[in-house]
């Protein structure tokens, strides 16, 4: 019985479900765990100052959001106090790290502005209690608190509710 309770307690403690109107613990994504394309470690601490609206993607769901994604292109945000973060789970997939990495240079050219991290070993899935093997949307105020997550695809509705809540956040 104790063995068991302690168990529990361990798993417990090494994985926090996200809250909403509360700062995320914090995690470092670096090494062998990944880390920015650029090769520097990516901190949760830097989730302040600015609206920040995170992808935790599985690329064999990278389109799942597309109509979100192309909603806050449109948007235009402006850049002082708006960033999108992209942070891919590759142990999510069967696609070769090289693939993904080469994938995501590419991306950073394309869209300088936006942030693009790797997840080699789900990280997030494990500290964050994130969805594994799916597409995990998380909006940061300028406080650095949860204010929006949603696993899976958005729908109309929701894509009109998070842009207007990034956008009232903005202006605040």
């Amino acid at each position: 019985m104790k063995k068991t309770f302690l168990l529990s307690l361990l798993l417990f403690s090494s994985s926090f479900a996200l809250t909403l109107g509360q700062t995320p613990p914090c995690v470092v994504i670096d090494g062998k765990n990944g880390g920015k394309v650029d090769g520097t470690p990516w901190d949760s601490k830097m989730l302040k100052g600015k609206v920040y609206v995170v992808f935790y993607v599985d690329p064999d769901k990278k389109d799942l959001n597309e109509p979100f994604s192309e909603a806050l292109k449109e948007r235009n945000f402006p850049h002082d106090k708006y960033t999108s973060i992209a942070i891919v789970n590759m142990a999510a997939t069967w696609m070769p790290n090289f693939a993904i990495d080469a994938k995501l240079k590419a991306k950073q050219k394309k869209y300088p502005n936006a942030i693009y991290v790797r997840d080699k070993k789900k990280v997030l899935v494990k500290k964050w209690a994130l969805e594994d093997d799916n597409s995990d949307i998380l909006v940061f105020d300028k406080e650095g608190k949860l204010i929006f997550q949603h696993a899976g695809q958005l729908d109309a509705g929701q894509i009109e509710k998070v842009l207007s809540l990034i956008e009232h956040n903005l202006n605040k």
